[in-house]
């Protein structure tokens, strides 16, 4: 999803590895081809599930505003993620704030860890994952062990996360034979809650 403030193109190879493991976990239907929205645009309500991310300010326009809006009450799905993983960042503060001023000053809650989101697809029982970028003392220096979200008639509309998934999942797919364990997986819940919750 692409913003006027900011610097909305964070991550890029992120998108491509999360369909990748989409197409190999999944059966849900995917267009292997990435698609870059404007916020300000009404192909913004062709799209199913949108990520949003950045470093620095967010400050929607009214237009932007007034889209992400009803974008989100009419059944899309957002799911945000701050790159400096620190909740007194630039980036979160701010977002935090658009959020309050789009939705109301409490929209923006905490969810449990048993939410449906951790075992919708594969099972996260301890709530969401920790990213490396937490564990090496960048940003806050903390591993949070919570996801924020904006509920919308029982669902999640915005999923919003400072642990920094986008960098996590920020490399070619082609290098996942050299992992562990696929660290996407949680992507892949992500995804598959938003299109069928």
């Amino acid at each position: 999803m692409q913003y006027t403030s900011g610097d909305w193109e964070t991550d890029q190879r992120m998108p491509s590895n999360l369909m990748h493991s989409l197409v190999e976990y999944t059966t849900l239907p995917v267009d292997q081809k990435e698609k870059v929205v404007q916020l300000s645009s009404p192909d913004l309500f062709k799209s199913p599930f949108c990520y949003l991310s950045g470093h620095k300010l967010v400050e929607f326009s009214a237009q932007e505003r007034d889209h992400f809006k009803r974008y989100v009450q009419n059944g899309g799905f957002v799911f945000v993620d701050d790159c400096n993983h620190d909740v007194d960042g630039l980036f979160a503060k701010s977002f935090e704030q658009e959020m309050a001023r789009t939705f109301g000053p409490k929209a923006l809650q905490k969810i449990p860890n048993s939410h449906p989101i951790y075992t919708c697809f594969f099972k996260f029982p301890e709530g969401p994952p920790t990213t490396s970028f937490e564990l090496n003392g960048w940003g806050d220096d903390l591993v949070h062990d919570y996801l924020k979200a904006i509920m919308i008639n029982g669902r999640i509309g915005v999923l919003y996360s400072n642990k920094d998934y986008g960098c996590e999942w920020d490399y070619d797919f082609r290098n996942k034979r050299f992992l562990a364990e696929d660290n996407t997986k949680f992507g892949v819940n992500i995804v598959t809650y938003a299109l069928t919750a």
